[in-house]
């Protein structure tokens, strides 16, 4: 059964949220590989959900 379209909003607004947060830990250690992996993850995840 897939999800609903309230689902998939609900979704992609979550990834969007730990994309931010994401973003201002990499902006206050650039240099941390593991943060800039799971910012490239997420953008993927976006992008097919969206």
């Amino acid at each position: 059964m897939g999800l609903s379209k309230r689902d998939l909003n609900r979704k992609k607004k979550s990834l969007e949220s730990k994309l931010e947060e994401l973003e201002e830990k990499a902006k206050k250690n650039p240099m941390n590989k593991q943060i800039q992996e799971e910012i490239a993850e997420l953008k993927k995840k976006i992008e097919k959900s969206g």
